[in-house]
């Protein structure tokens, strides 16, 4: 079996963006931020934060980008439909209402 860190990234990256099973990789994520059993423990001074601050900081790019991406066609449609009103043109006739009298 092929394994790699690109492949891990990619499995995240879809598992996350698939409405299904989303919630389940928070929570899984969190959970395994919390739990003493990681791939390399927390009491070692860099290396054991090495990998929770790479979970979190992949949780919340992807996280982010979901929230982006869900709001975007909403500011899309709103764009669109102000783009429409500020093209409409109004026809206004101009009526003199005096004469001006030249000597």
């Amino acid at each position: 079996m092929n394994f790699s860190l690109t492949s891990l990234y990619k499995w995240y990256r879809n598992a996350i963006r698939h409405p299904k099973y989303r919630w389940w990789v928070i929570i899984g994520t969190i959970v395994y931020l919390i739990s003493p059993l990681d791939i390399s423990p927390d009491f070692l001074p860099i290396a054991g934060q090495i990998d929770d601050f790479m979970l979190v900081s992949l949780l919340v790019k992807e996280l982010s980008e979901v929230i982006l991406n869900r709001y975007k066609p909403q500011q899309d449609q709103n764009s669109s439909e102000s783009a429409t009103t500020a093209r409409k043109t109004v026809d206004v006739e101009a009526v003199e209402t005096g004469t001006v009298s030249s000597n």
